[in-house]
């Protein structure tokens, strides 16, 4: 593996375990608070994280979503849409066993293997922008996953 996809690779796992100690040491009555007043709930952020890694699996050509029902709850609607939810324990097996999924992926692929398109791209579009690739996307993702995670912080007491 060259050097800059471990840093870029070794910053994904480091916000994913941050986010993991983070969620665990929340109750889940703290989970159902909002982050800030008329903010998201931090089960709707868990929720939330939990679809946009999810969707990862088939963007980055690896497997279809396991929870393809999350996106109308978690990614087109907002917080407190009257949508019904998961219950807190089930977004956190959900959101644990997604990210060791991509984690089975990540460790698969060969170094030359990150720099290929993903799926959203054509072939077309790729030739002409080659960043359009599974490591700039695991880049985007780390982005998403530390501001969310900052949001999380508010819920500890």
């Amino acid at each position: 593996m060259d050097l800059q996809t471990k840093i870029i690779l070794d910053n994904w796992y480091s916000t994913v375990a941050n986010t993991d100690k983070l969620l665990n040491s929340l109750t889940d009555e703290q989970l159902q608070g909002d982050v800030a007043p008329g903010r998201n709930s931090g089960v709707y952020l868990l929720g939330h994280l939990t679809a946009v890694h999810d969707r990862m699996l088939p963007l980055l050509g690896f497997e279809d979503q396991a929870y393809p029902h999350f996106n109308e709850v978690f990614l087109t609607s907002p917080d407190k849409s009257g949508k019904d939810m998961p219950q807190v324990s089930e977004l956190r097996t959900c959101w644990t066993e997604t990210n060791a999924k991509l984690d089975k992926h990540f460790k698969s692929l060969q170094p030359n293997e990150w720099l290929q398109r993903h799926t959203s791209v054509s072939e077309e579009d790729f030739a002409k922008e080659p960043h359009r690739n599974r490591l700039n996307v695991v880049i985007g993702r780390t982005t998403h996953l530390s501001s969310h995670l900052g949001q999380l912080l508010f819920l500890k007491k």
